[in-house]
């Protein structure tokens, strides 16, 4: 009953909230400077197509009218058509998910393999040179804008030194050789043995990849420090070295335990982040996912489109954040008595 009941909570918090964001998105949609009706029949339409296709999207209604009109739709798997490519928003959404999730992923394996390690080395180090290089570099790093870094490392990477591909996800010569069968198109080369291929998009996806991944790296970097140093700070670890504990037994058994739980949570709003940060990494590097969606259907007016990918990009944070929730008992057990 107790697990049931914990559950039921779970489901309900769960559902308001996305209640709460789909009303807020509709909200914000309603305050945007964006004429739908006009970007559907154009500036060039009459008064009476500018009314009638007016009232066929139920814009003569109140407002609470409207949203429930939205509601019921969202519901029905149904975000409206998208102006710009003319086919249902959601469907859309799902074809630029894929390469969002491509890029996300791999951005953040490299700020976790950057990211952690160097924060354990600058904590176990305080204060002496390796802390002060790491915080030079993490500073550093986060302090660039990732669209002005995109930008160097084109210059640098693809147009002076020619060691990495253009912009794009693919070169040209294989996109049409490819079937996309779940749009990760690492795992679609791999499984059809187009090896040429797969090393093609890989290469594709080392910058914009890099870019993300260091300012993820910064951030983890500096938490990492941060927990790690109150961690090396405590009477637990102090008991353990008193008893003669080697040290990379007190850091890697003792503190990195301990410090689990908070750095999961920073981790898993770190990915969530990269998904809203890759919106100018991939137009900048013409990556066609949801960042590139989104700016794309900003420029061109499309009110369902930015409302749809908007809230889906909500409900993948939510969805994240009580996956993470779950995970919490089995890393830390005293969560779990509670």
């Amino acid at each position: 009953m107790r697990v049931i009941k914990r559950l039921s909570n779970n489901m309900a918090v769960f559902i308001t909230t996305v209640i709460g964001l789909l009303c807020f998105t509709f909200l914000i949609g309603k305050l945007l400077p964006i004429d739908p009706v006009l970007a559907i029949v154009g500036e060039h339409a009459t008064a009476d197509v500018y009314a009638q296709e007016k009232e066929k999207l139920g814009l003569n209604n109140p407002i609470p009218v409207q949203f429930l009109d939205y509601l019921k739709k969202v519901v029905q798997g149904d975000f409206g058509t998208s102006v710009t490519t003319g086919k249902p928003v959601l469907h859309d959404v799902w074809s630029a998910v894929p390469a969002t999730l491509e890029l996300g992923t791999t951005a953040m394996l490299i700020g976790l393999l950057l990211g952690i390690p160097s924060g354990v080395l600058a904590a176990v180090y305080r204060n002496k040179t390796p802390d002060r290089i790491v915080r030079f570099l993490s500073i550093l790093s986060h302090a660039v804008p990732g669209f002005w870094l995109g930008l160097i490392f084109l210059l640098i990477f693809y147009v002076e030194l020619g060691w990495t591909p253009g912009p794009g996800r693919l070169d040209i010569a294989y996109q049409y050789s490819i079937q996309l069968k779940t749009g990760f198109i690492l795992y679609d080369t791999l499984t059809q043995g187009e090896f040429d291929a797969f090393k093609d998009a890989a290469a594709h996806l080392i910058l914009p990849a890099m870019v993300l991944g260091l300012a993820t790296a910064s951030y983890l970097c500096r938490l990492t420090r941060g927990y790690m140093i109150e961690a090396l700070a405590s009477e637990y670890v102090t008991a353990a070295r008193m008893k003669g504990m080697p040290e990379h037994v007190v850091i890697f058994r003792h503190c990195m335990r301990n410090i689990a739980v908070p750095l999961l949570t920073s981790t898993a709003l770190c990915y969530v982040h990269l998904l809203e940060g890759a919106v100018l990494t991939e137009t900048i590097f013409t990556w066609p996912g949801l960042g590139l969606y989104i700016t794309q259907s900003i420029f061109s007016a499309d009110l369902p489109a930015v409302m749809g990918a908007v809230t889906f990009i909500g409900i993948f944070y939510l969805i994240v954040n009580k996956l993470v929730d779950s995970l919490y008992p089995l890393l830390d057990a005293r969560i779990n008595k509670k």
